[in-house]
């Protein structure tokens, strides 16, 4: 069986856990007695990640930093080679980084749409790849994707578009990793209460959103981070999938 009964000792990479949902997973997982490795993307975040790693420690986990733009391959390697230095083969590979951008089709450029590839589809491919050459057998890797997956709305053709290769990116890993006991699955949540989300959206919007969920609410990071462990223990069969977990927003 390849349920992990404990997280203890496991080593974990959460790419962009310094802060939101990246940083309560990161610390969820240090609460359980893993040893963590918390990405953070460049400066502008780098005081947020570093007081994530000092809470986990002021709680007595195990936690290292880690900086870099992981739209580079070399730099994706870096990160993992940078873990296995630290704490071993990776057991957990969790992925939330992802950019948002809500822009008509006819608006976006060239550069948006390429910096969108690169952040939510090149990112996610690489992430795969490099956590499943450095992983144990058993392991767990987990990308966070968006329910706009099966949404039938305007302005989001480069978020959703670009997070819509990583499904095949999931299955295919999922396939060609089975012998090894690896699983591979990706979350869906709905727009989440964050600054991620708001910079996006007119008030109107806000409440729309808020009113497609149970209990008119965004998603909070509080109902994503379960997910994500249930995922690395008693959900250990779940494989290939991507989980819809956004109190209804959308549905297949």
């Amino acid at each position: 069986m390849a349920k992990f009964d404990t997280l203890k000792d496991k080593v974990v990479v959460v790419a962009g856990g310094g802060k939101n949902l990246g940083a309560l997973v990161s610390k969820n997982f240090a609460n359980d007695g893993a040893k963590v490795v918390v990405h953070y993307h460049s400066a502008s975040s780098e005081k947020e990640a570093k007081q994530t790693v000092e809470s986990m420690k002021d709680n007595g986990g195990e936690a290292v930093l880690f900086q870099g733009d992981l739209t580079s391959p070399t730099k994706m390697e870096e990160l993992f080679d940078f873990a296995v230095s630290q704490y071993g083969n990776i057991d957990i590979a969790v992925n939330t980084t992802g950019k948002v951008l809500r822009k008509p089709i006819v608006e976006t450029s060239e550069e948006e749409y390429d910096s969108m590839q690169q952040i939510n589809a090149k990112t996610a491919y690489f992430f795969i790849k490099e956590a499943a050459k450095h992983m144990n057998d058993n392991g767990k890797i987990i990308t966070i994707a968006t329910a706009l997956l099966a949404a039938y709305t305007d302005g989001y053709s480069t978020y959703a578009g670009e997070k819509a290769p990583v499904e095949h990116y999931t299955r295919a890993a999922s396939a060609e990793l089975m012998s090894r006991g690896i699983s591979v699955n990706n979350i869906a949540p709905g727009p989440m209460d964050t600054p991620f989300f708001y910079p996006q959206e007119t008030d109107e919007r806000v409440a729309f959103h808020q009113s497609q969920a149970l209990h008119n609410q965004l998603t909070q990071i509080e109902d994503i981070a379960p997910v994500v462990k249930f995922l690395t223990t008693d959900g250990w069969w779940i494989n290939g999938q991507t989980i819809f977990a956004n109190g209804g927003y959308t549905t297949r």
